[in-house]
């Protein structure tokens, strides 16, 4: 019998604005939080100012269409709301 497949989220970021940082402490809060939900988080080198993040392909977030990046909170109530909306995040979840 075979396990469902766990979702995987992309983040793409932008190499000229170095921004790998911001990628890849997004990436270890959505690990953290999500370790046993989701196979994978992917870092992804881009230009030209992007900064996005991808849950199985599908748009979650884009820095260009926000005019911002994602707070951490943010981006861990997206994937929640698509893979586990009943899930309860604790402090994330709070105002």
């Amino acid at each position: 019998m075979s396990m469902p497949k766990l979702p995987e989220v992309e983040i793409e970021y932008c190499t000229q604005c170095r921004w790998l940082l911001r990628a890849a402490w997004m990436a270890q809060e959505l690990l953290t939080t999500f370790e046993s939900d989701i196979r994978c988080v992917s870092l992804v080198p881009g230009t030209g100012g992007i900064f996005e993040v991808r849950l199985d392909g599908e748009l979650l977030f884009s820095r260009k269409e926000q005019g911002r990046f994602p707070e951490s909170k943010e981006l861990k109530q997206l994937v929640r709301d698509r893979i586990d909306p009943a899930r309860d995040l604790g402090h994330s979840d709070r105002k």
